[in-house]
């Protein structure tokens, strides 16, 4: 499906707030948050076989004005302290989050539930382009609820800034389990940021006065980056198994622990899309994963806390050993890099942040890069809003750049995973044509 033949009609816009008074809260952004805002907005996409599309609209909104009065700070707006200092701004004067109803008679499930890129889910999101940075004037949280053929279309973009992927899925799901009649949020979200780091950290970020002008303007001096293509792989559970018993295969002579799933599929990814990529034995190439550091921190956080506290972990090693070694070889060096980011290297990262502030920018992410975000650990296919499971969950089109990776909960259940990635278009080819990184039998 080509992208100009979908066409999606915006028919209304309207806001949606917390039903009670909450009052005026702020909440200052915190070391973990920080660094976001140059990221553009999270957009999630979920999509549902469909009934009555007005009544799940009116079910959608009712159990969002409710969810809200506990994760308020999502229908707030950013704002600055006198000192400069970020913050999450919220008062029951502020119009809410942005609900947008659309209509694409054209697009039905099956359409989007094809591996292919993103083009086609683009305009199911909003907020397409919009850096975080934004929400000092936009709402932090935006929907698009778009009627299919056969179904609806649940689009969504957070501001990166306040939260991260758990919190993403964290509301979600409280948003889902509201919609199919629970009087209220089973677990309700921890809002207190200062206590995972308490340093004020002042930034002089603005946006520029006309983006369009500012970019524009020089555009005859930058190169259009290579398109990119993206796909996404769908392992089964025993492709999951084979791939994690053959990086296990040999045991281990140091005592070290096996490799977790999560370790076993990264590597699997890595080796295989450096090898796509034809780089050159002594060529480097980079691995991220953005962890949860929830656990980690001293003390630790609860799985509720609302926010971000994820951090990159780097990795890095030579094209041509990664590739002439076996798998454990690149797993280890992942597993070693995970399990050395405890609280005390977490702090002295922090600090270091603190005392330097680095604005993330995809550039950032390294040379040759395969970067995971998304944990096949959150629940996806288990938000229903009372119309049953999703019939798919994909990441929108923000965000993305040459290696980036987003894993998802297979939808079959058990140790399914999908692994979105996107790649410059002659490795994705390669990669396609990969017998061994398909597992196919």
């Amino acid at each position: 499906m080509e992208t100009e033949l979908v066409k999606v009609k915006i028919t209304g816009k309207n806001h949606v707030k917390p039903s009670k008074k909450i009052g005026r809260r702020e909440c200052q952004l915190v070391t973990f948050d920080l660094p976001y805002l140059a990221f553009y907005y999270n957009q999630k996409l979920m999509f549902y076989k469909g009934g009555n599309f007005e009544d799940m609209v009116g079910k959608l909104k009712d159990g969002l004005e409710v969810v809200l009065e506990e994760f308020y700070q999502l229908a707030g707006k950013l704002g600055k302290d006198e000192e400069g200092v970020f913050r999450v701004d919220y008062d029951d004067e502020m119009e809410g989050v942005e609900v947008a109803e659309a209509i694409s008679e054209e697009i039905g499930i099956d359409d989007l539930a094809v591996e292919e890129g993103t083009s086609t889910l683009k305009a199911l999101i909003p907020y397409n382009g919009i850096l975080n940075l934004e929400g000092l004037h936009r709402p932090l949280l935006a929907i698009q609820l778009t009627k299919l053929k056969d179904g609806i279309a649940i689009g969504c973009a957070f501001n990166h800034a306040i939260l991260d992927g758990t919190s993403t899925w964290h509301f979600l799901s409280a948003w889902a389990e509201i919609c199919s009649g629970a009087p209220s949020v089973s677990s309700p979200p921890f809002l207190e940021r200062t206590k995972s780091r308490n340093t004020r950290v002042k930034l002089d970020l603005s946006l520029p006065s006309d983006p369009l002008a500012s970019s524009n303007g020089d555009a005859k001096h930058h190169q259009a980056p290579p398109p990119l293509r993206e796909k996404v792989f769908k392992f089964s559970e025993s492709a999951i198994e084979k791939i994690k018993s053959k990086v296990n295969g040999s045991p281990s002579s140091d005592g070290s622990k096996p490799f977790s799933t999560f370790q076993s599929l990264a590597v699997h990814i890595w080796r295989h899309v450096t090898h796509a990529r034809e780089l050159k034995p002594e060529d480097y190439t980079v691995f991220t994963v953005f962890a949860d550091c929830r656990k980690r921190v001293d003390p630790p956080m609860p799985e509720t806390y609302f926010g971000n506290l994820i951090q990159a972990i780097f990795t890095v090693t030579a094209a041509g050993l990664l590739t002439g070694n076996p798998p454990e070889f690149g797993a280890g060096i992942i597993q070693k890099a995970i399990e050395m980011h405890n609280a005390k290297a977490i702090d002295e990262r922090n600090k270091e942040w603190e005392s330097a502030p680095k604005i993330f920018q995809f550039k950032d992410a390294g040379v040759n890069c395969v970067a995971v975000g998304s944990s096949p650990r959150f629940k996806v296919y288990d938000v229903d809003f009372g119309w049953g499971k999703p019939e798919g969950v994909r990441s929108g089109s923000n965000n993305r750049f040459d290696g980036m990776v987003y894993l998802y909960q297979g939808k079959n259940g058990g140790k399914s995973i999908d692994v979105e990635i996107s790649l410059q278009a002659g490795a994705m080819e390669r990669l396609e044509k990969d017998k061994e990184f398909l597992m196919e039998v």
